[in-house]
């Protein structure tokens, strides 16, 4: 088949180096356009061009994918399906209808839990045990589209969304290519999702790695994994006779809290190289904190530097 690969960020990586290694043409990549960093002269890094470079595929990127000089210039090139992972833009129906098979999207998580741009930040977020990769053919709306392919896995307890989206975007490549011999064979079968069934997976802000210490301490853990690398989780330290201090977090474990009644966010214990704090539901155990402008610290460490006490309290600013 002839196939125009959509995607820009890392997820799809796989998937387009499958694609390049096996039978199947690829007419171009479609990617978001070049961005530069601070000093408007260096590009920044872009997986996807960097796989087009080395294998010659011609790059389109278009600042809007779904106007009109951008369908034309699906439409000239004849190819048979879109193959669409990590791309940020949704395809209007005029350009999935430039091709006689349509679009399918490798989406991170098993529809119709998580539709959105971080559905495996999510995933972990909620405490989720198990997770996968679906293959949808694409309509416009988002993410909603009958499914064709799923594969699933099991998410490890202390898997950050960097180990996890690792491991997800390898298993989605080898399901991207079965979709595509199913579909030329004529043999795939799609099932339509349940939107009541459907959760949201919204694209992240800075202001979602706060910390809520009322929730429970394995709660706080699975949320400081969830927000890895961007925009990691946070924290203010209440100094007495001071500014709050903010703090990010690094791993947390947790345990149970001691039977006395405590508002969340105090701390518990802070001595030598332990740092418990009292959650909504037991105490989260910090292994690593970050002050603003510093790197990130082990507890003993700072512990040294910073004389938290028990009873002071972690919370908003």
């Amino acid at each position: 088949m002839r196939i125009i690969m959509i995607g820009t960020g890392p997820f799809a990586v796989p998937t387009f180096r499958g694609l390049l290694a096996s039978r199947h043409e690829i007419v171009m990549l479609v990617a978001a356009p070049l961005r530069f960093c601070r000093d408007k002269r260096t590009p920044m890094p872009c997986p996807m061009r960097e796989v087009a470079g080395e294998f010659g595929v011609a790059v389109f990127d278009p600042e809007t994918i779904n106007s009109p000089e951008s369908v034309a210039r699906l439409a000239e090139a004849a190819a048979d399906i879109l193959v669409v992972c990590d791309y940020g833009q949704i395809l209007s129906k005029e350009a999935l209808a430039t091709t006689c098979l349509g679009g399918i999207n490798l989406h991170g998580s098993l529809l119709p839990k998580y539709r959105g741009a971080a559905p495996i930040n999510w995933a972990l977020y909620h405490g989720e045990t198990e997770t996968g990769v679906t293959v949808i053919h694409m309509t416009p709306t988002v993410d909603a589209g009958p499914c064709i392919a799923r594969a699933s896995t099991p998410i490890d307890p202390d898997e950050t969304a960097v180990d996890l989206e690792q491991r997800l975007r390898e298993l989605g490549g080898p399901l991207v290519l079965q979709t595509l011999d199913l579909l030329e064979a004529g043999r795939a079968e799609s099932l339509a999702q349940d939107a009541g069934q459907a959760s949201r997976a919204p694209r992240l802000k800075k202001t979602d790695g706060l910390v809520d210490w009322s929730r429970s301490a394995q709660a706080v853990k699975n949320h400081v994994r969830a927000m890895e690398p961007w925009p990691k989780c946070y924290t203010f330290w209440h100094r007495p006779g001071g500014e709050p201090m903010r703090l990010i977090l690094g791993p947390v474990g947790f345990e149970e809290a001691p039977a006395e009644t405590v508002s969340p966010g105090t701390v518990l214990e802070a001595a030598a190289d332990r740092l418990a704090i009292a959650t909504g539901e037991g105490a989260a155990v910090l292994q690593g904190l970050q002050p603003a402008g510093r790197r990130m610290l082990p507890i003993d460490a700072f512990l040294r530097g910073y004389p938290v006490q028990p009873g002071e309290h972690f919370g908003p600013a």
